[in-house]
């Protein structure tokens, strides 16, 4: 490998997060999460649309021409979130996720952290912050463990 550095799991897990995000089909924020056991990538999704939905990107944003604020009134979307998409992937194939990492490009928001701590996931990496203290609230009294990773921790 030369002069090269063998990425951290952390990282290695991150960057697919941020490959993954490029799928997405929302119009304000492109979003990418991965659920992980055992070093080993159990589901992944992106931010958009239900399957046979019309996406943003072709009907505009309902969100953006009602001037809906970041991290509000989440129900006022077409979207299903990276980290929903990710859930409800795993369940789809039926793979249990409990105790499992969720590495996502941003903090979940309140709703997803709800899915998360029902689901078992236990710890979440990501890289960006998301406008919900609830969230944070919430993860910290399920006792998941959140962990922000820095643009250096990626390099």
């Amino acid at each position: 490998m030369g002069d090269q550095e063998r990425p951290s799991w952390e990282t290695y897990f991150m960057d697919i997060c941020i490959l993954i995000a490029k799928r997405s089909t929302c119009l304000r924020r492109s979003v990418g999460a991965i659920i992980v056991k055992n070093k080993r990538i159990l589901a992944t999704g992106y931010n958009g649309a239900p399957s046979g939905v019309a996406h943003c990107i072709e009907t505009g944003c309902m969100r953006e021409n009602l001037k809906i604020p970041s991290g509000e009134r989440h129900e006022l979307c077409r979207g299903i979130h990276a980290e929903q998409n990710a859930i409800i992937q795993a369940a789809f194939h039926g793979v249990s996720i409990e105790g499992a990492a969720l590495f996502c490009t941003n903090l979940p928001c309140s709703i997803c952290t709800k899915m998360i701590i029902n689901a078992g996931i236990k710890k979440i990496y990501y890289l960006n912050g998301y406008a919900d203290s609830m969230s944070k609230d919430m993860l910290r009294e399920a006792d998941v463990q959140v962990i922000k990773l820095n643009s250096g921790d990626r390099e």
